[in-house]
Protein backbone atom coordinates (compact mmCIF):
# COMPACT_ATOMS: atom_id res chain seq x y z
CA UNK A 1 0.00 0.00 0.00
CA UNK A 2 1.22 3.48 -0.81
CA UNK A 3 0.39 5.44 2.31
CA UNK A 4 3.03 8.17 2.07
CA UNK A 5 2.95 11.62 0.47
CA UNK A 6 5.21 14.65 0.08
CA UNK A 7 8.59 15.79 -1.19
CA UNK A 8 9.72 18.54 1.17
CA UNK A 9 7.88 17.13 4.18
CA UNK A 10 6.94 13.44 3.94
CA UNK A 11 3.92 11.95 5.73
CA UNK A 12 3.44 8.18 6.22
CA UNK A 13 0.21 6.88 7.79
CA UNK A 14 -0.08 3.37 9.26
CA UNK A 15 -2.57 1.13 11.04
CA UNK A 16 -6.15 -0.15 10.70
CA UNK A 17 -9.45 0.85 12.23
CA UNK A 18 -9.74 -2.19 14.52
CA UNK A 19 -6.08 -3.07 14.85
CA UNK A 20 -3.85 -2.18 17.80
CA UNK A 21 -3.81 1.41 16.71
CA UNK A 22 -3.04 3.93 14.00
CA UNK A 23 -0.39 6.59 13.57
CA UNK A 24 1.81 8.73 11.40
CA UNK A 25 5.49 9.47 10.82
CA UNK A 26 6.41 12.94 9.51
CA UNK A 27 9.88 13.52 8.06
CA UNK A 28 11.77 16.84 7.59
CA UNK A 29 9.91 19.07 10.05
CA UNK A 30 12.00 22.03 11.28
CA UNK A 31 14.01 21.57 14.46
CA UNK A 32 13.42 24.13 17.18
CA UNK A 33 9.71 24.69 16.46
CA UNK A 34 7.40 24.49 19.49
CA UNK A 35 3.93 23.32 18.40
CA UNK A 36 0.91 24.34 20.45
CA UNK A 37 -0.29 20.85 21.39
CA UNK A 38 -3.44 22.25 23.04
CA UNK A 39 -4.54 23.61 19.67
CA UNK A 40 -3.77 20.28 18.03
CA UNK A 41 -5.90 18.63 20.72
CA UNK A 42 -8.85 20.92 19.92
CA UNK A 43 -8.66 19.99 16.22
CA UNK A 44 -8.62 16.29 17.07
CA UNK A 45 -11.67 16.84 19.28
CA UNK A 46 -13.57 18.34 16.34
CA UNK A 47 -12.94 15.17 14.33
CA UNK A 48 -13.13 12.38 16.91
CA UNK A 49 -16.02 9.90 16.97
CA UNK A 50 -18.74 10.40 19.54
CA UNK A 51 -18.71 14.19 19.07
CA UNK A 52 -22.19 15.66 18.65
CA UNK A 53 -25.61 14.06 19.01
CA UNK A 54 -25.61 12.79 15.41
CA UNK A 55 -22.12 11.26 15.36
CA UNK A 56 -21.28 7.57 15.61
CA UNK A 57 -21.48 6.23 19.17
CA UNK A 58 -17.96 4.78 18.89
CA UNK A 59 -15.95 6.40 21.65
CA UNK A 60 -12.30 7.03 20.85
CA UNK A 61 -10.54 9.67 22.89
CA UNK A 62 -7.92 10.16 20.16
CA UNK A 63 -5.27 10.36 22.85
CA UNK A 64 -1.86 9.74 21.30
CA UNK A 65 1.68 8.89 22.28
CA UNK A 66 4.62 10.70 20.70
CA UNK A 67 7.25 8.05 19.96
CA UNK A 68 10.00 10.27 18.53
CA UNK A 69 10.79 13.72 17.20
CA UNK A 70 9.80 15.87 20.20
CA UNK A 71 11.88 16.73 23.27
CA UNK A 72 10.67 19.13 25.96
CA UNK A 73 7.79 20.19 23.71
CA UNK A 74 10.13 21.13 20.84
CA UNK A 75 10.65 19.45 17.47
CA UNK A 76 14.10 17.86 17.37
CA UNK A 77 14.37 17.52 13.58
CA UNK A 78 14.18 13.72 13.78
CA UNK A 79 11.15 11.99 12.22
CA UNK A 80 8.07 12.77 14.29
CA UNK A 81 6.15 9.55 14.99
CA UNK A 82 2.97 9.30 17.03
CA UNK A 83 0.59 6.46 17.84
CA UNK A 84 -3.16 6.51 18.51
CA UNK A 85 -4.26 3.29 20.29
CA UNK A 86 -7.66 1.88 19.32
CA UNK A 87 -9.86 1.17 22.32
CA UNK A 88 -13.58 1.06 21.44
CA UNK A 89 -13.77 -1.60 18.71
CA UNK A 90 -16.58 -4.08 18.01
CA UNK A 91 -15.08 -6.23 15.31
CA UNK A 92 -17.92 -8.78 15.47
CA UNK A 93 -20.16 -6.19 13.78
CA UNK A 94 -18.00 -6.51 10.65
CA UNK A 95 -17.32 -10.25 10.38
CA UNK A 96 -19.96 -10.82 7.69
CA UNK A 97 -18.56 -8.02 5.50
CA UNK A 98 -15.56 -10.15 4.56
CA UNK A 99 -17.82 -12.20 2.29
CA UNK A 100 -20.82 -9.87 1.80
CA UNK A 101 -19.32 -6.48 0.84
CA UNK A 102 -21.16 -3.25 1.48
CA UNK A 103 -22.47 -1.56 -1.67
CA UNK A 104 -20.22 1.37 -2.71
CA UNK A 105 -17.67 0.60 0.03
CA UNK A 106 -14.04 -0.51 -0.40
CA UNK A 107 -14.88 -3.98 1.01
CA UNK A 108 -15.03 -5.60 -2.43
CA UNK A 109 -12.23 -3.74 -4.21
CA UNK A 110 -9.81 -4.21 -1.28
CA UNK A 111 -10.72 -7.92 -1.07
CA UNK A 112 -9.82 -8.43 -4.73
CA UNK A 113 -6.71 -6.21 -4.75
CA UNK A 114 -5.18 -7.84 -1.64
CA UNK A 115 -6.36 -11.41 -2.33
CA UNK A 116 -8.62 -11.41 0.72
CA UNK A 117 -5.77 -10.82 3.17
CA UNK A 118 -6.70 -7.22 3.99
CA UNK A 119 -8.04 -6.36 7.45
CA UNK A 120 -11.65 -5.39 6.72
CA UNK A 121 -12.76 -4.83 10.33
CA UNK A 122 -14.27 -1.38 10.56
CA UNK A 123 -12.95 -0.63 7.07
CA UNK A 124 -9.36 -1.47 8.04
CA UNK A 125 -6.85 0.85 6.36
CA UNK A 126 -9.70 2.39 4.33
CA UNK A 127 -11.52 3.65 7.43
CA UNK A 128 -12.23 7.25 8.31
CA UNK A 129 -10.41 6.41 11.55
CA UNK A 130 -7.19 7.00 9.60
CA UNK A 131 -8.06 10.70 9.31
CA UNK A 132 -7.05 11.26 12.96
CA UNK A 133 -3.30 11.31 12.15
CA UNK A 134 -4.09 13.48 9.11
CA UNK A 135 -5.69 16.03 11.44
CA UNK A 136 -2.70 15.94 13.80
CA UNK A 137 -0.32 16.60 10.93
CA UNK A 138 -2.49 19.35 9.45
CA UNK A 139 -3.02 21.07 12.80
CA UNK A 140 0.74 21.13 13.34
CA UNK A 141 1.70 22.49 9.93
CA UNK A 142 -1.14 25.04 10.10
CA UNK A 143 0.85 26.69 12.88
CA UNK A 144 3.85 26.99 10.55
CA UNK A 145 1.65 28.58 7.86
CA UNK A 146 0.21 31.04 10.36
CA UNK A 147 3.70 32.46 10.84
CA UNK A 148 3.24 33.79 7.28
CA UNK A 149 -0.28 35.07 7.94
CA UNK A 150 -2.17 32.19 6.28
CA UNK A 151 -5.58 31.35 7.79
CA UNK A 152 -7.62 28.26 6.87
CA UNK A 153 -11.29 27.74 7.67
CA UNK A 154 -14.33 25.88 6.39
CA UNK A 155 -18.09 25.74 6.54
CA UNK A 156 -20.75 23.25 5.52
CA UNK A 157 -22.24 24.71 2.33
CA UNK A 158 -24.74 21.92 1.68
CA UNK A 159 -26.16 18.82 3.35
CA UNK A 160 -28.72 17.07 1.21
CA UNK A 161 -31.26 19.74 0.30
CA UNK A 162 -30.16 22.00 3.16
CA UNK A 163 -28.09 24.88 1.75
CA UNK A 164 -26.10 27.57 3.52
CA UNK A 165 -25.58 31.05 2.08
CA UNK A 166 -24.69 30.87 -1.65
CA UNK A 167 -21.17 30.43 -3.00
CA UNK A 168 -20.65 34.06 -4.04
CA UNK A 169 -19.47 35.35 -0.69
CA UNK A 170 -18.54 38.90 0.14
CA UNK A 171 -15.22 39.67 1.82
CA UNK A 172 -16.79 39.80 5.27
CA UNK A 173 -18.14 36.24 5.00
CA UNK A 174 -14.88 34.92 3.54
CA UNK A 175 -13.02 36.35 6.52
CA UNK A 176 -15.57 34.84 8.94
CA UNK A 177 -14.91 31.38 7.52
CA UNK A 178 -11.12 31.73 7.26
CA UNK A 179 -10.88 33.07 10.82
CA UNK A 180 -12.04 29.75 12.27
CA UNK A 181 -15.08 31.36 13.84
CA UNK A 182 -17.18 28.26 13.04
CA UNK A 183 -14.81 25.71 14.60
CA UNK A 184 -16.78 25.62 17.86
CA UNK A 185 -20.02 24.61 16.10
CA UNK A 186 -21.05 20.96 15.73
CA UNK A 187 -22.84 21.93 12.49
CA UNK A 188 -20.66 24.73 11.07
CA UNK A 189 -23.12 26.46 8.75
CA UNK A 190 -22.99 30.26 8.57
CA UNK A 191 -26.79 30.37 8.63
CA UNK A 192 -28.58 29.53 11.87
CA UNK A 193 -31.64 28.43 9.84
CA UNK A 194 -29.47 25.95 7.93
CA UNK A 195 -28.12 24.55 11.20
CA UNK A 196 -31.65 23.94 12.47
CA UNK A 197 -32.76 22.34 9.19
CA UNK A 198 -29.68 20.10 9.12
CA UNK A 199 -30.31 19.01 12.70
CA UNK A 200 -33.86 18.01 11.78
CA UNK A 201 -32.61 16.15 8.69
CA UNK A 202 -29.98 14.18 10.63
CA UNK A 203 -32.48 13.22 13.33
CA UNK A 204 -34.81 11.84 10.65
CA UNK A 205 -32.01 9.92 8.89
CA UNK A 206 -30.76 8.34 12.11
CA UNK A 207 -34.25 7.01 12.85
CA UNK A 208 -34.52 5.62 9.31
CA UNK A 209 -31.03 4.08 9.33
CA UNK A 210 -30.05 6.06 6.23
CA UNK A 211 -27.30 8.56 5.40
CA UNK A 212 -26.83 11.77 3.39
CA UNK A 213 -24.01 13.44 1.48
CA UNK A 214 -22.85 17.01 1.73
CA UNK A 215 -20.40 19.69 0.69
CA UNK A 216 -17.76 21.70 2.53
CA UNK A 217 -16.42 25.05 1.33
CA UNK A 218 -12.92 26.13 2.31
CA UNK A 219 -11.68 29.71 2.43
CA UNK A 220 -7.99 30.46 2.90
CA UNK A 221 -6.66 33.98 3.30
CA UNK A 222 -3.10 35.28 3.41
CA UNK A 223 -1.64 33.06 0.66
CA UNK A 224 0.80 35.27 -1.29
CA UNK A 225 1.15 35.36 -5.06
CA UNK A 226 3.37 32.61 -6.48
CA UNK A 227 2.63 29.36 -4.62
CA UNK A 228 2.19 26.31 -6.85
CA UNK A 229 4.18 24.70 -9.65
CA UNK A 230 2.57 24.61 -13.12
CA UNK A 231 1.47 21.38 -14.82
CA UNK A 232 1.88 18.35 -12.52
CA UNK A 233 2.23 20.15 -9.18
CA UNK A 234 -0.20 23.00 -9.68
CA UNK A 235 -1.85 24.23 -6.50
CA UNK A 236 -5.13 22.64 -7.63
CA UNK A 237 -3.31 19.35 -8.35
CA UNK A 238 -1.66 19.15 -4.93
CA UNK A 239 -4.79 20.08 -3.00
CA UNK A 240 -6.94 17.70 -5.04
CA UNK A 241 -4.45 14.83 -4.70
CA UNK A 242 -4.60 15.06 -0.93
CA UNK A 243 -8.33 15.76 -0.80
CA UNK A 244 -9.08 12.49 -2.56
CA UNK A 245 -7.11 10.65 0.12
CA UNK A 246 -9.95 11.53 2.51
CA UNK A 247 -12.53 8.70 2.59
CA UNK A 248 -15.84 9.67 1.00
CA UNK A 249 -14.62 12.60 -1.11
CA UNK A 250 -16.04 12.39 -4.64
CA UNK A 251 -15.63 15.89 -6.11
CA UNK A 252 -13.71 19.13 -5.72
CA UNK A 253 -14.32 22.42 -7.53
CA UNK A 254 -12.27 25.61 -7.34
CA UNK A 255 -13.87 29.04 -7.47
CA UNK A 256 -16.99 29.00 -9.64
CA UNK A 257 -16.31 25.32 -10.38
CA UNK A 258 -19.05 23.65 -12.42
CA UNK A 259 -20.79 27.01 -12.81
CA UNK A 260 -18.09 27.92 -15.35
CA UNK A 261 -19.96 25.71 -17.83
CA UNK A 262 -22.80 28.29 -17.86
CA UNK A 263 -20.64 31.42 -18.08
CA UNK A 264 -19.25 33.56 -20.89
CA UNK A 265 -15.63 34.68 -20.73
CA UNK A 266 -16.83 38.22 -20.03
CA UNK A 267 -18.65 36.88 -16.96
CA UNK A 268 -16.02 34.40 -15.76
CA UNK A 269 -12.91 36.59 -15.97
CA UNK A 270 -11.73 38.32 -12.78
CA UNK A 271 -10.68 41.93 -13.65
CA UNK A 272 -7.39 43.14 -12.15
CA UNK A 273 -7.35 46.39 -10.18
CA UNK A 274 -4.85 48.36 -8.13
CA UNK A 275 -5.96 48.68 -4.51
CA UNK A 276 -4.03 50.17 -1.61
CA UNK A 277 -0.66 49.59 -3.25
CA UNK A 278 -1.19 46.04 -4.49
CA UNK A 279 -2.98 44.25 -7.32
CA UNK A 280 -6.12 42.20 -6.74
CA UNK A 281 -9.27 41.20 -8.59
CA UNK A 282 -12.78 42.60 -8.34
CA UNK A 283 -14.29 39.09 -8.39
CA UNK A 284 -12.87 35.70 -7.45
CA UNK A 285 -14.40 33.21 -9.88
CA UNK A 286 -10.97 31.55 -10.22
CA UNK A 287 -10.85 30.79 -6.49
CA UNK A 288 -7.50 32.52 -5.99
CA UNK A 289 -5.54 30.41 -8.51
CA UNK A 290 -4.43 31.16 -12.09
CA UNK A 291 -2.29 28.74 -14.08
CA UNK A 292 -1.92 26.52 -11.03
CA UNK A 293 -0.33 29.40 -9.08
CA UNK A 294 -1.87 31.42 -6.25
CA UNK A 295 -2.79 34.95 -7.36
CA UNK A 296 -3.02 36.61 -3.94
CA UNK A 297 -6.81 36.45 -3.62
CA UNK A 298 -8.47 34.14 -1.07
CA UNK A 299 -8.38 30.49 -2.05
CA UNK A 300 -11.94 29.17 -2.35
CA UNK A 301 -13.00 25.66 -3.23
CA UNK A 302 -15.71 23.13 -2.40
CA UNK A 303 -15.35 19.46 -1.54
CA UNK A 304 -18.26 17.05 -1.99
CA UNK A 305 -18.72 13.91 0.12
CA UNK A 306 -20.86 10.97 -0.88
CA UNK A 307 -23.36 9.56 1.68
CA UNK A 308 -21.81 7.02 4.04
CA UNK A 309 -22.28 3.55 2.54
CA UNK A 310 -22.75 1.83 5.92
CA UNK A 311 -26.52 2.07 6.41
CA UNK A 312 -28.90 -0.30 8.20
CA UNK A 313 -31.49 -0.26 5.41
CA UNK A 314 -31.46 -3.65 3.59
CA UNK A 315 -29.33 -3.57 0.41
CA UNK A 316 -28.46 -6.06 -2.32
CA UNK A 317 -25.00 -7.62 -2.31
CA UNK A 318 -23.27 -10.84 -3.41
CA UNK A 319 -21.74 -13.51 -1.20
CA UNK A 320 -18.11 -13.74 -2.39
CA UNK A 321 -17.83 -17.38 -1.28
CA UNK A 322 -21.02 -18.75 -2.84
CA UNK A 323 -21.54 -16.22 -5.64
CA UNK A 324 -25.18 -15.94 -4.64
CA UNK A 325 -27.21 -12.78 -4.11
CA UNK A 326 -27.83 -11.77 -0.50
CA UNK A 327 -29.52 -8.97 1.39
CA UNK A 328 -27.19 -7.04 3.69
CA UNK A 329 -28.20 -5.03 6.74
CA UNK A 330 -25.11 -3.27 8.08
CA UNK A 331 -24.58 -3.40 11.82
CA UNK A 332 -22.20 -1.21 13.76
CA UNK A 333 -22.04 2.46 14.70
CA UNK A 334 -21.99 5.01 11.90
CA UNK A 335 -22.64 8.71 11.28
CA UNK A 336 -25.73 9.62 9.21
CA UNK A 337 -23.49 12.26 7.61
CA UNK A 338 -19.71 12.47 7.81
CA UNK A 339 -19.49 16.11 6.70
CA UNK A 340 -19.56 17.81 10.15
CA UNK A 341 -16.60 15.73 11.39
CA UNK A 342 -14.85 16.06 8.01
CA UNK A 343 -14.38 19.84 8.29
CA UNK A 344 -11.16 19.59 10.36
CA UNK A 345 -9.93 16.83 8.03
CA UNK A 346 -10.25 18.87 4.82
CA UNK A 347 -8.70 21.87 6.57
CA UNK A 348 -5.79 19.65 7.64
CA UNK A 349 -5.01 18.20 4.21
CA UNK A 350 -5.30 21.71 2.73
CA UNK A 351 -2.65 22.90 5.18
CA UNK A 352 -0.39 19.98 4.22
CA UNK A 353 -0.69 20.88 0.52
CA UNK A 354 -0.06 24.57 1.18
CA UNK A 355 3.02 23.88 3.29
CA UNK A 356 4.49 21.87 0.40
CA UNK A 357 3.76 24.75 -1.99
CA UNK A 358 5.29 27.24 0.46
CA UNK A 359 8.48 25.19 0.78
CA UNK A 360 8.76 24.75 -3.00
CA UNK A 361 8.59 28.52 -3.32
CA UNK A 362 11.08 29.14 -0.50
CA UNK A 363 13.57 26.75 -2.09
CA UNK A 364 13.15 28.57 -5.39
CA UNK A 365 13.75 31.88 -3.62
CA UNK A 366 16.63 30.35 -1.60
CA UNK A 367 14.93 31.09 1.71
CA UNK A 368 15.06 28.88 4.82
CA UNK A 369 12.46 27.66 7.29
CA UNK A 370 12.70 30.57 9.67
Amino acid sequence: MRSSWGRQVVYSIFGESHGTGIGITIHHLPSGFKPDFDRIRSELDRRKPGTGIHATSRKETDEYEIISGVLNGTLTGAPLTLFFPNSDTRSKDYLNLAVTPRPSHADYTAHIKYDGFNDGRGGGHFSGRLTAPMVFAGALVTQLLEKLGVSIGSRISRMGLVEDYPQTLDERLINRIASGELKALTLPFLSEDAREDANTLLTHLRKKGDSIGGQIELCITGVPVGWGEPIFDSLESSISHLMFSVPGVKAIEFGAGTEFAKMKGSEANDPWIQKEGHIETTTNHSGGINGGISNGMPLQFKVTFRPISSISIPQKTVNLETGRAEILEVKGRHDPCIVPRACPVVEAVTAIALLEAMLDQQIQEKEVWR
